[in-house]
This record gives structure tokens, C-alpha cells and sequence, in this order.
């Protein structure tokens, strides 16, 4: 079983597709839930502490906007963690979270930098081109046992 980071980072159909080959799923999902049912957190609707814009200074300058920091403190650690990734160019807004140019720019340029293993597929327009997308992710994730 690999870990397998997932962009756009809150996909829950690539997410779906990942568990369902056996290995685990790198999402913003799992990071946030976990901070929405910390107990400590006593900060709604944020649902972060101090600590969490001090962790994202690993991974962008005190320069970059903080929203990009804010995202790359939750991004960062799980492509730290990656075995594996999948990223899916030209999705929709709605796809998933992808609405920040520069968190997206630098979440690319981490994990390319990481060197792990690593498909990029295109959002698939047509029922045909997600068939094919869907045997290219099941063969990248075969691939990887």
C-alpha cells in the first residue's frame, strides 16, 4: 500500500479511485477533518490554531500572501509524506480545490521536486475519455505494489 498524494488536493473521485486499488489517499479532507474534530480548537469557523500559519513558513516565504501559507501548512505534509501522486490537469473549478493560482503553482513545483512517481491526466470531457482515464490511473496504481 502507497500513499498517494491527490491534485487537485480535495478530489473525492480520485480519492475513490485510489482506495478502491488498496492504497491511501493524501487529501485536504483528512487534514481538515481532523482539525474540525479537534476538541483543542477553540477558534470556529477557522478550526486552526497559532501553530498553523507558522507551519506553512516551511513551505512559502513570509513575502507569499497568507492565504497561500495558510493552504501550504495543510498541502505541505502531505506531500512530505507522498509515496506516489496523481494529478489531474484542466479540471473544473468545482473538481476541487484549485481556486489559488499560487498555492497550485507551488503544490506542482513540490511535487515535482520530490521526484516520486507521478501521472498527470486530463480532466476528461466525453464518458469515453474517463474510461480511459480511469485504466490509465488503475495501471499507474498496479504499477506501484
Amino acid at each position: 500500500m502507497k500513499k498517494i498524494f491527490i491534485y487537485p488536493p480535495n478530489s473525492l473521485i480520485l480519492t475513490d479511485l485510489v482506495e478502491r486499488f488498496g492504497h491511501k489517499p493524501l487529501t485536504l479532507n483528512i487534514v481538515i477533518g481532523k482539525l474540525v474534530r479537534n476538541p483543542e480548537i477553540d477558534s470556529p469557523p477557522m478550526n486552526i490554531t497559532d501553530e498553523e500559519p507558522k507551519k506553512g513558513l516551511k513551505y512559502a516565504a513570509v513575502e507569499v500572501p497568507s492565504g497561500v501559507r495558510g493552504r501550504m501548512a495543510l498541502i505541505g505534509p502531505l506531500i512530505e509524506e507522498a509515496e506516489a501522486a496523481i494529478i489531474m490537469d484542466d479540471a473544473p473549478i468545482a473538481f476541487g480545490c484549485i481556486g489559488c493560482a499560487r498555492t497550485n503553482e507551488l503544490t506542482l513545483y513540490m511535487v515535482k521536486r520530490k521526484g516520486i512517481p507521478t501521472i498527470r491526466v486530463k480532466f476528461p470531457k466525453t464518458e469515453e475519455e474517463a474510461e480511459i482515464l480511469v485504466n490509465k490511473i488503475a495501471n499507474f496504481l498496479k504499477s506501484l505494489e
